[in-house]
């Protein structure tokens, strides 16, 4: 049956108006309406499908995360409880009482702190309790009642692997592992009615709209809803179709997840400024840029600077401005007691504090050059994808305290080089003509100075502390990877070969008291001739092995290499990992490249009894669950006998006890080490003690001549590291008197005859030979002796160039040669003695003045070298 629908005459389907423009505004507005909710169907599927997507996998980018060393707790050092339990919080261990971490748990008490590694520990799960008595440890005891000496805690987070093109740094957290005056702050000062409104509070929104008519300050209006629908999906440009776009995506978003999960993905992707060259993304990593804690460890005033700088975190920048970020923070506190979150005295009170940031220093805590080096050498054995997607850990080699100390070290020693630099670049030039002309200082344009430290353990070859320059942000060029001249710091090398005589039964035999004519020479090879030039053109004549290292004469050490071969010291320096070193005179003294790294790797021969240990920077590869995916260990190799090494130590002694490097005495630095310093375009030291080694490298990425020496550059640097690093609880202890290997013998010997002295010659020195190599006479002086010496007394000081002298290698040691130049132990020629001081007059002066300064390799520098003292030359 049909049904019909029967309209009065004069009457439509609008109704009773018949007016033809009424008619046409209603028809408009029907279509309107039909437009507007077609369009709202089509964008809401559109964005629909987009969130879908975007929350179907993955919400943010994985990323495998880079640890440092585990820290190391030991019997009868000082420790704070409070300090063990923060670093606990920093490395994921929750305290008991609280929702139980898989990494582990600790329970910290009045005198103790019980440490319970979880099942995605670092290490075993084995639980101890770490009791403090007077500030210092007494006892660490395991829950079966083993007592230990030591107990490792849980390594540190340095970074995630982060992506090399999108330079976003992120530490994700779960809401409930937000602390809750965080989450008050935030909510506070972006949404107090975050958890009751919808996704759109347009009551916020008529108020901010009203309030920017009347005011300079425009005020936001949208909810933390819409504020990560923005971040999420969107441009910032401020236009009315993203604001709607903005809005319609809240929607969505809010009818999708709890307001516990938006509010999650909220503090995770807000950003929060730049640190170095990188992007702050999150509460969790802002908690740590610049605070250096936890996010679970914000104290009031903390969490309510976070929560301000959201607002503008290059505008707020507490580095860059902090009146604006503490009058932004002191706003938040505000918001927070006006909320009835905290009452007006907390917020007073908090008020009333400093900003309290984490050091601003980049390569202290992020180690960016470390952590390039240690992604580039992953990425040769893995994929990136891989790495990330599984969330596999990195632990690494590195200590973060020695990080910070080399990291303090480099911007004080830097800030003095520059110093140097614009002395050397600053003239006085005269402008203008007649009684106009006026004379100016005028500094000359130029490079800035770049610098690398490495620090390994020369026992283990880990890579304690690394940096590859001054500036990450500036420039990312790690420069303990670059290849570079090495100068004098070579020359041990040369001097290790000449002592491996006593080993290998190559005559002459070479000792430390062995004696080389330091005197302009042309030296020939093959179809070429070198001639090398000491330190401002000045030479010494005869001078024992043991003064020519500690004043890294030049000649001295290429006529030392000639004598013994250049192949023999090339195939030390190859079996000690130098690979670009070849058989020619320049050799000797640093002429061909190598890298800090290479370098340091080199010199674990001298600070590891003879065996060469590889720079290791990673210890092992662990997937998200804390099983091993791949250990890492170091390559060893035996290339000297440990008495050869031990004798070349001593002799490094000398270079800073009274030879170039004794500025660094000077300073205060006493403990026992052994180094070199090193002189040719850069500037070299590398030192080492018992149980660090270190070495420093400042130049110009142009390859332009520093024209500064090693002592006077890089040594400091070495010398403000070493310091900070010796004085930490977990290497003090470690910092011994090198230990002389069984078939050594330690000889004091007459400074002026180089023979064992005796009372009537009370001048000594110490040296060390291997046993039966040592000299056998005593210093009570023949004629001979007696007119060395009174030369000595009379003529003191280096010599003026004399006529240069031709060096044939080819020409056969004569037995009187032979007796200048082996250990013989009577007759040999007099080195100078150790007095450093030109200015002191009177007799000790005279008998026993020296010389200062690091050579380099062909052009002499000019800067005054500062004395040194005239003790022995190993400390007793």
């Amino acid at each position: 049956m049909a049904i019909r629908i029967k309209i009065p005459r004069g009457k439509n389907l609008l109704g009773s108006v018949t007016h033809p423009a009424v008619k046409f505004g209603v028809a408009a507005f029907l279509i309107a309406c039909i437009a507007f909710f077609g369009a709202f169907a089509y964008y809401y599927v559109r964005y629909q499908k987009i969130i879908d997507k975007r929350l179907s996998g993955p919400i943010f980018s994985n990323s495998a995360k880079i640890y440092g060393a585990p820290a190391t707790v030991k019997l009868g050092e000082p420790l704070k409880l409070g300090t063990v339990a923060g670093e606990l919080h920093r490395a994921g261990y929750s305290e008991k009482g609280e929702v139980d971490s898989r990494m582990g748990t600790f329970k910290l008490t009045g005198s103790s702190i019980e440490v319970d590694p979880g099942p995605q520990s670092y290490h075993t799960p084995e639980a101890a309790i770490i009791h403090v008595t007077d500030g210092k440890v007494d006892t660490i005891t395991q829950p079966n009642g083993n007592q230990l000496e030591a107990y490792e805690l849980e390594p540190q987070l340095i970074t995630g692997l982060f992506d090399r093109e999108n330079r976003v740094k992120r530490r994700l957290i779960t809401y409930d592992e937000m602390p809750k005056v965080l989450v008050d702050a935030i909510l506070s000062i972006e949404d107090k009615r975050f958890f009751q409104h919808g996704a759109v509070n347009y009551y916020r929104m008529l108020e901010a709209a009203i309030n920017n008519l009347h005011s300079r300050h425009k005020q936001g209006g949208s909810t933390l809803t819409m504020q990560l629908a923005r971040g999420f999906f969107l441009t910032p440009q401020q236009t009315y179709k993203r604001k709607a776009e903005e809005m319609l995506i809240a929607t969505e978003l809010e009818q999708r997840l709890s307001k516990q999960q938006i509010f999650e993905l909220y503090v995770n992707q807000v950003p929060m400024g730049m640190r170095g060259s990188f992007s702050i993304r999150g509460f969790g990593e802002g908690a740590q840029a610049y605070f250096g804690k936890d996010i679970g460890s914000l104290n009031l005033q903390e969490a309510a600077l976070l929560a301000g700088i959201v607002n503008g975190p290059t505008y707020f920048s507490p580095y860059r401005h902090p009146d604006r970020a503490k009058e932004r923070r002191d706003i938040v506190l505000q918001a927070m007691a006006d909320n009835g979150v905290i009452s007006q005295t907390q917020a007073d009170e908090a008020k009333a504090t400093s900003l309290k940031l984490a050091p601003p220093n980049v390569e202290a805590s992020d180690a960016p050059y470390f952590v390039d080096m240690v992604r580039e050498s992953l990425l040769s054995q893995y994929k990136e994808g891989d790495l990330n997607e599984n969330g596999y850990r990195i632990y690494t080699t590195l200590d973060p305290d020695l990080q910070k100390a080399a990291a303090d070290a480099i911007d004080i020693g830097m800030k003095q080089v520059d110093d140097l630099v614009r002395k050397k670049r600053t003239r006085r030039i005269r402008e203008g003509k007649g009684k106009s002309a006026k004379t100016i200082t005028k500094v000359l344009p130029g490079p800035e100075a770049q610098v690398a430290l490495v620090c390994i353990d020369p026992h283990t070859g880990a890579v304690l502390a690394l940096s590859g320059g001054r500036n990450y942000g500036f420039s990312q060029l790690n420069h303990a990877l670059a290849s570079r001249p090495t100068g004098s710091i070579f020359k041990p090398f040369v001097f290790a070969t000449a002592m491996n005589t006593a080993i290998n039964g190559t005559q002459p035999v070479f000792t430390p008291a062995s004696v080389v004519d330091d005197d302009p020479t042309v030296f020939q090879y093959e179809d070429k001739v070198y001639t090398p030039k000491n330190y401002e053109d000045k030479y010494y004549g005869p001078v024992s092995f043991s003064f020519a290292l500690a004043h890294s004469l030049n000649n001295a050490t290429v006529k030392v290499a000639e004598m013994i071969g250049y192949d023999k010291v090339v195939d030390l320096a190859h079996a000690a990992g130098i690979k670009s070193v070849r058989a020619t005179p320049a050799m000797a003294i640093g002429s061909y490249d190598a890298t800090p790294m290479e370098m340091a790797g080199a010199y674990t021969v001298f600070a590891n009894g003879g065996t060469r240990v590889s720079p290791i920077f990673v210890s092992s590869l662990r997937d998200a669950r804390g099983d091993v995916i791949q250990d890492f260990n170091t390559d060893t190799r035996q290339v000297l006998d440990p008495r050869i090494a031990f004798v070349v130590t001593t002799m490094m002694e000398g270079v800073l006890n009274y030879g170039t490097a004794a500025g660094i005495r000077a300073q205060g630095f006493t403990a026992p080490a052994a180094g070199k310093t090193g002189t040719s375009h850069d500037a070299w030291f590398a030192g080492y003690t018992s149980n660090l080694l270190c070495i420093v490298w400042v130049g110009y990425d142009d390859y332009s001549d520093l024209k500064l020496e090693g002592a006077h550059t890089a040594g400091p640097i070495w010398e403000e590291f070493m310091k900070r690093a010796i004085a930490l609880p977990q290497y003090k202890d470690g910092v011994k008197d090198f230990t002389p290997p069984a078939g050594v013998v330690d000889v004091k010997l007459d400074k002026i005859t180089n023979n064992i002295a005796t009372a009537v010659c009370p001048n000594d020195y110490d040296a060390a030979f291997i046993d039966g190599t040592q000299p056998s006479q005593t210093c009570e002086m023949t004629a001979g002796d007696q007119r060395n010496f009174f030369q000595k007394l009379f003529g003191i000081g280096p010599k003026p160039p004399e006529p240069t002298a031709v060096s044939n290698p080819n020409q056969p040691v004569t037995p009187g040669q032979q007796a200048a130049t082996a250990s013989s132990p009577a007759g040999q020629p007099v080195p100078p003695a150790d007095d450093q001081d030109k200015k002191k007059k009177g007799f000790f002066s005279k008998l026993f003045g020296s010389i200062k300064g690091d050579n380099s390799q062909n052009s002499p520098q000019s800067s005054s070298p500062q004395p040194a003292p005239r003790e022995n030359p190993r400390p007793q």
